[in-house]
């Protein structure tokens, strides 16, 4: 990144942190005024009003979340379980080759034995009349002996190998099949979802568009404003580690991009596609899905909560932002929305984890 990216980024981000951690009267925060351009009137009997539309919306969305990550999930795991058969094939294609090698070397003896009449090398021994002959012979059959305990226990080991090699590459192949199951099933439930809450807002006004737009607005602001009076933000005064600033950098990078389920860049994003692919950035790989962060990385207190960590939303887990700082997370909030900075208290917080504890 320039340094006159960095400087404008910079920039952007001071100046919606400034609004995002203004101070927050003790009083309550006054209800929002309606826009004199877009006047809310009653809805006829039987239809819902815009507030009930943007909630119904809201949830349909939500639900699109919660299916993305388990579309990602299974996508990961497709991808692991895929390199696991093609090294499992490669397994099997060696060992069936130890095994060819091996026959062949037991065969060679075999015919070595023919050549001698048949008889075993101990009968041979004893019709030996020459003692040092004899001597050696001793030594030779107990080398022969020894080859040939030795090829029969890795042919056998081999077999071993191979027939668990197989099993396992049948194990995997069924995990490969179910995850594929599941992806197509979440697929089909984020396309059926992103579709009806896109049908509910295009049978809007355009007026009634851009109402719903505000009213998305306000809750978001009431909701920040709720949780930064609370105290929230007393506490939490600790700087970003250095990993922590790298990932932040990659991710305010990323404004401006536009969300798309199960992208991972780097010119779209879904939610945990960007927290991954940021901290990915700063040399630290973390899980893929939100859900998945939240369950494997280390969870921290919110009153310990610094620039980097990542901030877990909704009770199932299905949505993440990084918080950066001021009361604010950049994140990427939904299909038909880019990432952006919003506040931090503005959906409704599970927890917080930090990958690099």
């Amino acid at each position: 990144m320039n340094r006159r990216h960095c400087a404008a980024a910079a920039i952007t981000l001071v100046c919606a942190l400034a609004v995002l951690a203004a101070p927050v009267p003790a009083m309550a925060a006054p209800v929002p005024e309606p826009s004199p351009t877009a006047p809310v009137t009653a809805p006829a009997k039987g239809q819902k009003t815009l507030e009930e539309v943007r909630e119904e919306i809201d949830t349909l969305y939500r639900k699109a979340g919660a299916a993305t990550d388990a579309y990602n999930l299974a996508e990961e795991q497709t991808k692991k379980q895929s390199g696991e058969i093609v090294k499992l094939a490669k397994a099997i294609a060696d060992g069936q080759a130890r095994i060819a090698g091996l026959k062949s070397q037991a065969g060679a003896q075999a015919r070595e034995q023919y050549r001698n009449g048949g008889l075993p090398p101990g009968a041979q021994l004893v019709l030996s009349n020459d003692p040092r002959l004899f001597l050696d012979g001793v030594n030779q059959v107990r080398q022969g002996q020894q080859a040939t305990k030795s090829v029969l226990t890795q042919l056998k080991r081999t077999q071993e190998d191979l027939e668990t090699y197989t099993q396992d590459a049948s194990i995997n192949w069924t995990k490969l099949e179910s995850n594929r199951v599941k992806q197509a099933k979440a697929r089909k439930s984020i396309n059926a979802q992103i579709a009806a809450a896109k049908k509910l807002e295009s049978q809007l006004e355009k007026k009634e568009q851009a109402r719903l737009l505000e009213l998305e607005q306000q809750a978001a602001s009431t909701a920040q404003a709720a949780w930064l009076s609370s105290g929230a933000l007393k506490d939490i005064n600790r700087e970003a580690s250095a990993s922590g600033r790298q990932a932040i950098a990659f991710a305010t990078a990323q404004i401006g991009k536009p969300y798309v389920w199960g992208a991972e860049g780097p010119g779209s994003y879904d939610c945990s596609g960007l927290t991954s692919q940021a901290w990915a950035a700063a040399k630290r790989p973390i899980p893929r899905t939100s859900q998945e962060q939240w369950r494997l990385l280390p969870r921290i207190a919110i009153r310990d909560m610094r620039p980097g960590d990542l901030i877990i939303y909704h009770s199932d887990a299905s949505h993440v932002g990084m918080y950066v700082g001021d009361g604010a997370i950049v994140h990427a909030p939904r299909p038909g929305r880019d990432v952006t900075l919003t506040g931090a208290g503005s959906m409704a917080i599970l927890g917080v984890v930090r990958p690099d504890k």
